[in-house]
């Protein structure tokens, strides 16, 4: 089952363009939350973590954050992750 990916993040942060460009790379499909758009993703961002760090990849609503970290488990499971038409 393919797992469920949401990637928090807003457009001026330059670790987030770092994972975005990973993210196009790599043809991943994932749902984009910008918290600097949306106050919900930003409250719910906040109420799991504790933090309005991003970038931050949910995966199957485990939070991980660094990008390093982010792009390195992306590109490790690329293999069994959705990819965009």
């Amino acid at each position: 089952m393919a797992k469920k990916l949401e990637l928090f993040y807003f457009d001026s942060c330059p670790f987030c363009q770092i994972v975005l460009r990973a993210i196009d790379e790599l043809n991943i499909e994932l749902e984009y939350k910008n918290i600097m758009e949306d106050r919900e993703s930003l409250e719910r961002l906040m109420k799991d973590t504790g933090r309005r760090t991003v970038p931050c990849l949910y995966i199957d609503n485990q939070p991980m954050f660094e990008s390093a970290d982010i792009i390195a488990w992306l590109q490790s499971n690329a293999s069994d992750l959705k990819t965009k038409n």
